[in-house]
């Protein structure tokens, strides 16, 4: 499915936001620690099963590490951790607001992003030199 020490990130495939945020973090990924799926995959399906967030919505990005599977803005925050300088510094700065507060903010943005960026009716394909980091 994905190699192990690779981080599984898990996007809505049809926001447009969600897929220009794939592509940030992969310019931001030189080491290519990031592997991407969209969550109505079939590989972002059976992740969430195997973690056990098969009712997770679409409003959540998800970050699969090794046996653990974040969501929300743990999942963003660690996200930003694993990109090149200045990034991480991000998730030094907001890691420390409480989790419910990050959420709230997160939740409240996710619940608007259709309605602010737009929405495909499918995913997209990804480009030849990315399709090798992106699951389906």
């Amino acid at each position: 499915m994905y190699a192990e020490p690779k981080r599984l990130l898990l996007f809505d495939g049809v926001c447009n936001f969600c897929n220009s945020s794939v592509l940030f973090v992969v310019d931001r990924d030189p080491n290519e620690n990031f592997v991407f799926a969209a969550l109505q995959s079939d590989v972002g399906i059976k992740a969430l099963h195997d973690h056990g967030l098969t009712g997770t919505s679409l409003d959540s990005v998800v970050l699969i590490e090794g046996d653990r599977a974040y969501t929300c803005s743990t999942a963003a925050l660690r996200v930003a951790k694993g990109m090149r300088f200045p990034w991480p510094a991000l998730y030094y700065l907001l890691a420390w607001v409480p989790r419910p507060v990050r959420d709230a903010g997160y939740s409240y943005f996710a619940r608007h992003r259709y309605q602010w960026f737009g929405k495909s009716d499918q995913c997209r394909l990804p480009t030849p030199e990315l399709r090798r980091r992106i699951l389906v």
